[in-house]
C-alpha cells in the first residue's frame, strides 16, 4: 500500500516537473517567434533605431526567470533549503506543542 502511495507521489511529481518545462519551452518558443518578427518589422520600417532590443530585453528578463524557476537554478532557496526548513518548522511546532 505504501509503496504504491509512493509510486503515484513519484508520478505526480514526474508529471508536473513535465508541465513545468512544457511551459518554459512554450514560453521559448514564442519568445524567439515574436522577437524575430518584431526583429524583421523593425528591419523594414526604420533598421537605424533598433527598438526590438527593448522587448527582447523586457521579455528575456522575465524568459530568464522563468529559466531559472524550472531548472531550479536558484541558490538561495533551492531544495535543500525548502527541505531544511520545513523539518525547521515541523521540530518548533512539536517544541512549542502548537498544534495539541
Amino acid at each position: 500500500m505504501e509503496e504504491d502511495l509512493n509510486r503515484e507521489n513519484k508520478y505526480i511529481r514526474a508529471r508536473q516537473r513535465v508541465e513545468e518545462l512544457k511551459k518554459f519551452y512554450g514560453n521559448l518558443t514564442a519568445y524567439v517567434f515574436v522577437i524575430g518578427m518584431l526583429a524583421l518589422i523593425n528591419y523594414f520600417t526604420f533598421w537605424e533605431y533598433k527598438w526590438f532590443l527593448w522587448a527582447a530585453l523586457g521579455w528575456g528578463i522575465g524568459l530568464l526567470f522563468h529559466a531559472l524557476k524550472t531548472f531550479r537554478w536558484n541558490p538561495f532557496f533551492n531544495r535543500d533549503w525548502e527541505e531544511r526548513k520545513i523539518r525547521e518548522f515541523m521540530e518548533e511546532d512539536e517544541k512549542t506543542g502548537r498544534w495539541e
